[in-house]
């Protein structure tokens, strides 16, 4: 292997597979159980009177203790009425992983395991000391906990001036200004109170159900600026992203989908129109979601914008967007065309029909058989208990995979079964990684009043692959690859799915090829980095060159 201007080091090397004719069909195993995750997420009464009940359930992969193994924080709910004894509250929960298909919970001795009404978190290391940092969002105050890199962590986020209150959701680290270190750009879907709202207050077909979102208040999300001394600063309307009438934010990402060097916001809003901030390159954003064709339907309509993935799914080296939406309407591909612009292909791309009978939530663009295109899983679950009156199976539903057909059907994606992957359940968020360092990326599921689902991808590495961890600046990173005459592009991002922060690693499938052609990394800092003649079936650790 020849590198140019990097230093690179294999973790861990498996022996390349050979071309198989006949491959064994993936299967997606749910190994939760026998992996000691024994976390149950709480969110108010079984009923769902009110809105805050129905929306909580996320997590993340990360490896917080930097061992090279893909740790899960799981993010608790609570209830209205509160727990007279505070060790009886729900909290949230770490799980090492112990390298040996077992997780332990480490939620104490980490000091994590806070008892707010959790939604879900995003990670990034704010300060840049060199490990992950976990920021979680609550109805109630954030919270910021800052990795003291011996295995604890401590909860910042007065200090660091981030602990918003309210109803905060969806949550993303990116540089926005350039100058070195992550911002934080947190989502607020609205202003609930309780006492202000009655009780299934509203009505589903012909179901008396909660209220809302629509006729409740909106709440203004919030863009913090990371001043590099361990403080944030509020810059929403320095930066123009709050010039807007405060509406329900649920998920937010940044990404450079324009690819002109600098992160890009995008917000998945429920009931109204997305936002698409364009970064201008000067410390502030102009919204473009309407013009660009990615803040509506095909037809012109707002849609109830749950999740967001982002990945390129057509492999033209661009970034496209899917967003989550509710049942009896179709989840929305928006293909990035290269221009600046967007079309909405879900019908042309096999996923609209399929998508109408489920409301979705979270979901990955990842290749989950190692076969050099982004499949796609959708996590679904609704929202009403009282739908059973009307459909006995369609509070808790199936979630869902798509394998992506590839080149030769316009890479039109086409559902598959997969062992667990269809097993019904209330679910929310989900995020991707590769648990076990086996070469396949597995699937973590957040389900609301239940267990999670850590479903373990079982012979998806009977292609050969590589994983990237880039050391540096690596957040908003773009990592290109060539290997048999097929080009892949990704982008490092936090945050996003619904609620979820996934593995920071880069994974690309190879199919039958031994090796990488090129790799290509561009850095936020404009570095240029290149490897050549990459062996296949490694962890890479790549450190971004010093000038």
């Amino acid at each position: 292997m020849r590198l140019s201007a990097c230093t690179c080091y294999a973790l861990l090397a498996l022996a390349a597979c050979a071309p198989t004719p006949d491959l064994t069909p993936v299967r997606f195993t749910d190994v939760t159980a026998a992996c000691g995750l024994d976390f149950r997420m709480h969110s108010g009464g079984r009923v769902k009177n009110y809105i805050i009940e129905a929306k909580g359930g996320g997590g993340a992969f990360l490896d917080y203790d930097g061992d090279g193994w893909l740790d899960i924080y799981l993010v608790n709910g609570s209830r209205l009425e509160g727990y007279p004894d505070p060790a009886a509250a729900p909290t949230n929960a770490l799980y090492r992983n112990m390298g040996d298909g077992t997780f332990a919970n480490y939620t104490r001795t980490a000091g994590v395991g806070d008892a707010g009404w959790g939604m879900g978190c995003a990670a990034a290391d704010y300060d840049q000391d060199g490990d992950l940092d976990l920021y979680v969002t609550n109805y109630g105050p954030n919270v910021l906990y800052r990795n003291e890199g011996n295995g604890q962590f401590r909860n910042v986020g007065q200090a660091a001036g981030v602990d918003l209150a309210g109803w905060s959701t969806g949550a993303t680290f990116g540089d926005y200004d350039g100058d070195g270190d992550p911002d934080l750009y947190v989502a607020q879907y609205l202003h609930f109170a309780p006492e202000r709202v009655p009780p299934r207050g509203g009505m589903w077909k012909g179901v008396l159900v909660f209220a809302g979102p629509l006729g409740l208040p909106g709440a203004q999300d919030v863009l913090y600026r990371n001043e590099g001394n361990g403080q944030f600063r509020d810059v929403t309307r320095q930066a123009k992203v709050g010039q807007f009438a405060p509406t329900y934010g649920l998920s937010a990402l940044f990404c450079d989908y324009d690819q002109d060097g600098d992160p890009d916001l995008y917000v998945a809003n429920d009931s109204a129109p997305n936002f698409l901030y364009r970064n201008e390159g000067n410390g502030q954003f102009r919204d473009v979601g309407v013009e660009a064709g990615a803040a509506l339907s095909a037809e012109g309509g707002a849609q109830a914008g749950m999740g967001i993935a982002y990945g390129d799914y057509d492999g033209d080296g661009d970034g496209d967007l899917l967003v989550t939406h509710f049942e009896d309407d179709y989840n929305t591909l928006y293909s990035n065309q290269g221009n600046g612009r967007f079309a909405v292909v879900s019908a042309a791309a096999g996923l609209a029909e399929p998508s109408l009978p489920h409301l979705s939530f979270g979901m990955c663009f990842f290749d989950y058989d190692n076969d050099q295109d982004q499949d796609l899983f959708v996590a679904n679950g609704h929202v009403y208990p009282q739908i059973r009156h009307l459909a006995p199976d369609g509070y808790a539903e199936p979630n869902q995979l798509f394998a992506n057909q590839g080149p030769a059907s316009a890479y039109r994606f086409a559902e598959v079964a997969a062992g667990d992957v269809s097993r019904p359940a209330v679910s929310r968020g989900a995020a991707k990684g590769d648990y076990d360092n086996d070469g396949d990326v597995d699937i973590l599921v957040f389900n609301l009043d239940g267990s999670p689902q850590l479903l373990r991808n079982d012979g998806g590495n009977q292609r050969n692959w590589l994983s990237l961890r880039l050391v540096g600046g690596g957040l908003g990173a773009k990592v290109s690859i060539a290997s048999g005459g097929v080009e892949q592009t990704t982008e490092v991002v936090s945050g996003g799915s619904f609620l979820a922060h996934s593995d920071g690693r880069v994974h690309f499938g190879l199919g039958f090829n031994q090796a990488a052609d090129w790799i290509e990394i561009h850095w936020p800092s404009g570095r240029i980095q290149r490897l050549e003649d990459v062996a296949a079936n490694q962890f890479l650790t790549v450190e971004e060159p010093r000038l």
